[in-house]
Order: C-alpha cells, then sequence, then structure tokens
C-alpha cells in the first residue's frame, strides 16, 4: 500500500494558508480518484462533520496567491467556485464521507505525511533550542558562529510572485 501514493507526492499538495497546514478539495479529488464535483457534494451532504477548523472556502485572494504556486492551469481547469480546503482533521474526517476503501487507504498516507511535516518542524525548533542553550554556555567569542548558524535556520523571505513575463507597456 506504500506505493500507492509516495509521501513526497502528498507533501507537495500541503499548502499554509490562513497559518494553517492545507490541502486544496481538487487535490484531494485527484488523490482519491474521484470528481472535484463529486467530493464537494459528499462534504455538503455531510458538513455538520465539517466545522471551520476542519475545513474552509479559499477567498478569492487567497486562491489567486495559490494558483501562483500551481503554475498554469490547463484549459477548461478554471471553477466557478472557490476551492475548499482541509485541514489534517478535516482530511481525517473524509475517508469517512467518501466510505470507498480508496479513500481510506489513501487518507492513511496523507496522515503519515502531516505527521512526517510536524516532526520535522519539532526537530527545527529542538534545533533552535539546543543552539540557544549552547550560547548562553559560551561566551561571545563564539557569537559570529553562532550568528552564521542562526542565518542558515531562518529560511528565505518570500519573493512573492513572480513577474509575468511578456509585453509590458
Amino acid at each position: 500500500m506504500k506505493d500507492l501514493i509516495s509521501l513526497e507526492t502528498i507533501e507537495s499538495k500541503i499548502f499554509l494558508v490562513r497559518g494553517h497546514r492545507v490541502m486544496i478539495d481538487k487535490d484531494l479529488a485527484e488523490l482519491y480518484e474521484v470528481r472535484t464535483k463529486n467530493l464537494n457534494k459528499a462534504v455538503s451532504r455531510n458538513i455538520e462533520s465539517f466545522p471551520a477548523d476542519f475545513m474552509f472556502q479559499l477567498t478569492a485572494e487567497e486562491y489567486r496567491s495559490l494558483r501562483f504556486q500551481f503554475g498554469t492551469l490547463e484549459r477548461g481547469a478554471h471553477s466557478k467556485y472557490l476551492p475548499r480546503v482541509f485541514m489534517e482533521q478535516g482530511v481525517a474526517m473524509l475517508s469517512s464521507v467518501l466510505k470507498s476503501k480508496r479513500a481510506r487507504m489513501v487518507n492513511i498516507q496523507i496522515m503519515r505525511a502531516f505527521v512526517k511535516l510536524r516532526e520535522l518542524l519539532n526537530t527545527h525548533k529542538e534545533l533552535a533550542r539546543k543552539l540557544e542553550e549552547l550560547e548562553k554556555k559560551y561566551d561571545a567569542q563564539f557569537k559570529s558562529v553562532f550568528d552564521a548558524i542562526r542565518m542558515l535556520m531562518t529560511p528565505p523571505p518570500d519573493p512573492g510572485p513572480k513577474p509575468i513575463p511578456g509585453f509590458k507597456p
């Protein structure tokens, strides 16, 4: 079952929106091998199972921002509805709503991906804590070393959307 979908494939479909790690309805439908429309119908029929801390709908601005990350959409890939996004608990709830063997097996892989991401974040926090302890323990002669390590640990700033190539007036 591990060959079903790789963790890397799932991780590439997890985005950070409003401070939450989420998956988009279209990507989940693709993983479950169902149409997005059918996934959303199942959710709508069981909407009481998806409170705001499990799932929410993107705003137009959030969707535009995410589309820059997707790249170019294929012809006909536009939807007239704003996508829903599901947090980890919402994804877990989807398997009970969809009720297929594939949904259960894909959910297992998705839960593994979320756990792996959480472990990576905890490792980063632990490393920062240990660095701080070392800095307190040693005197100022190692300050430049600690500053250099902190710079390596800090992610680069988000450059924002890439400029669109082509004619500019």
